[in-house]
């Protein structure tokens, strides 16, 4: 596939639907930018797989859809992915690569109490990334973690229209609120791109509670390194290319399409 400079696209990467929390911001500040939104749905959940099955899984698949689609510039809109493979990504592509890590800094900076919370899938919150960003800036306060994967199958059947048990939601922020200090949290990190989009779910639960995620900034980082680029006139239509079945994302097709993602394709 060839493009015009103009109609290259932005390539965003995820395990499934969780990284259009990040779409939507980055659309917000490049509204005619193309884009394709690949969803390694055959892989899904990631946070249950091993470091080595994803350090060699995502790259694997990045270079296949780099190919095809000639991006100028990828997204890995994973929080997990990221936190194991990023570097993998980077050494193997020969495209600018912006990833999405929790985002403990601005909670720090956002805590009053200084008792911050991550939620996240089981395989981002023990990695040792986390260790270090909490110590690089957050050192002086305390970090509870929880994976909460219950949410990643929350936010799928949100967005296929699908009803979610509200215990869910009251679990996962349990999971944070009743280890020692919860009862000081006051900012959370939604530290998977797939909890934003059940954030409302989650402040229903917790209505005191401040929740902050990586999508402004990831966005503000593509516009940056995109600042000189030029793009087409008007937004074209968004492509979401799948590892999985296509009859499976039949109901996805009115979410996709809020997003402008109107081409469902194979890879």
């Amino acid at each position: 596939m060839t493009h015009s400079p103009d109609a290259a696209p932005i390539l965003f990467f995820d395990s499934g639907i969780g990284g259009l929390s990040v779409l939507r911001a980055v659309q917000a500040a490049l509204p005619n930018a193309p884009i394709v939104f690949a969803a390694d749905y055959a892989g899904l959940p990631y946070g249950t797989k091993t470091e080595a099955e994803i350090a060699a899984r995502v790259p694997a698949l990045l270079g296949r859809l780099v190919e095809r689609y000639r991006p100028r510039l990828v997204t890995i809109a994973c929080n997990t992915a990221c936190t194991i493979a990023l570097a993998h990504v980077r050494a193997a592509l020969d495209v600018p690569v912006v990833g999405t890590v929790p985002a403990i800094k601005p909670a720090a900076e956002a805590s009053q109490t200084g008792v911050i919370g991550l939620l996240g899938t089981a395989a981002t919150v023990r990695q040792g990334y986390v260790d270090r960003l909490h110590a690089d800036h957050a050192a002086n306060m305390k970090l509870l973690r929880h994976a909460a994967p219950e949410l990643v199958g929350a936010a799928e059947a949100k967005m296929r229209g699908e009803a979610v048990d509200p215990l869910v939601y009251v679990r996962a922020m349990g999971g944070l609120t009743e280890q020692t200090s919860g009862d000081l949290l006051d900012v959370t990190v939604l530290g998977c791109t797939h909890f934003p989009l059940v954030e409302d779910e989650l402040r229903a639960v917790a209505p005191n509670m401040q929740f902050v995620d990586g999508a402004a900034g990831i966005a503000r980082r593509i516009r940056y390194l995109t600042q000189n680029q030029h793009w087409p006139d008007t937004p074209a239509e968004g492509i979401f290319v799948s590892t999985g079945p296509l009859d499976a994302l039949e109901s996805l097709r009115p979410a996709l399409s809020t997003f402008g993602l109107t081409q469902i394709k194979s890879l």
